[in-house]
């Protein structure tokens, strides 16, 4: 039960963002509400981690080294340049910008074991572009908006450290210490994250509800057509220096899907809620593409 509600994650993210442009008072003042919900997603992510699963980024540095410099070099790139395509405005384009130099999805592993991928490779590269998201996604922001629009580096940091880290690191410890209860509701963890991201989405909605009605279409393309570069890229370079099917899928993922809950909590602290829009579509469109290319992937796998 639990299963098909969390793969259902884009139906349930679209009907609540219906609701919220239809009763945006429902929402509009629940905007507190986003950062504790963020920090909910990292703490059962954490939950699904052992100390173990750090020792085996060190078994696998070169196609984790690819996938992670893929991901914070193109993202932000290609966030830029689109944004500079469609003439978005300037929150927007900080918002883009702020989503392609945000670390990988948390769900993500997910989608790699529904696309057949290499789900340990796939744990260790969002657990690395996790922790370097501390450094990479102020910098990254900084160099592409910085020479324009203020951007406070050291805040920033220390506000990934808290988002991140801190429910990151609390979620490990428990699972390390108390691993046999944590298996008792592991279950219940990707449902638990499914619900809070489904909720910072229709709360950004609800603050952007003006917004959308004249910027939707524009912005939606652009979010596509963002990750699906992102997607394209993770696979061809994977393919490109010669590594199997499996490994080209777990790259596609890792490199298109990207954490885009952090991007609208840094967005809501540092700049305004117009920025935090790119990454609430994101959100929907990432895990909608993802089930899509999962779903194609393991209909190939079955007929071959």
């Amino acid at each position: 039960m639990t299963a098909t509600v969390t793969r259902l994650f884009p139906l349930w993210a679209f009907a609540l963002s219906a609701v919220a442009l239809l009763k945006p008072e429902l929402f509009n003042q629940q905007k507190p509400w986003i950062v504790p919900l963020l920090m909910v997603v990292m703490f059962c992510m954490g939950m699904t981690l052992r100390l173990s699963d750090f020792a085996r980024v060190l078994k696998r540095p070169a196609v984790i080294a690819i996938g992670v410099l893929t991901q914070y070099s193109l993202m932000p790139l290609f966030a830029f340049a689109i944004s500079i395509l469609f003439q978005l405005p300037e929150a927007l384009l900080i918002g883009m910008i702020l989503v392609g130099a945000t670390s990988g999805g948390t769900a993500s592993n997910v989608i790699c074991y529904l696309a057949s991928g290499d789900v340990a490779l796939s744990v260790s590269l969002t657990l690395t572009s996790t922790l370097l998201a501390v450094v990479m996604t102020p910098l990254l922001t900084w160099l592409y908006v910085g020479q324009t629009i203020p951007v406070d580096v050291q805040g920033m940091m220390l506000s990934i450290v808290k988002l991140i880290l801190v429910p990151l690191s609390l979620g490990v410890l428990l699972n390390t210490l108390f691993k046999s209860r944590v298996e008792r509701i592991a279950h219940l963890l990707p449902l638990a994250s499914v619900l809070a991201i489904v909720w910072i989405i229709a709360i950004i909605v609800a603050l952007n509800r003006e917004n959308i009605q004249q910027l939707g279409a524009s912005l939606a393309i652009a979010v596509i057509l963002h990750n699906l570069l992102g997607l394209l890229c993770g696979y061809y370079i994977a393919k490109t220096m010669g590594y199997g099917e499996k490994i080209a899928r777990t790259l596609a993922i890792e490199v298109g899907m990207q954490n885009s809950g952090l991007s609208v909590a840094l967005a809501l602290k540092y700049f305004t809620p117009l920025a935090a829009l790119p990454g609430a579509i994101f959100s929907i469109w990432h895990n909608l593409s993802g089930s899509l290319l999962a779903s194609l992937w393991q209909r190939k796998l079955m007929r071959s």
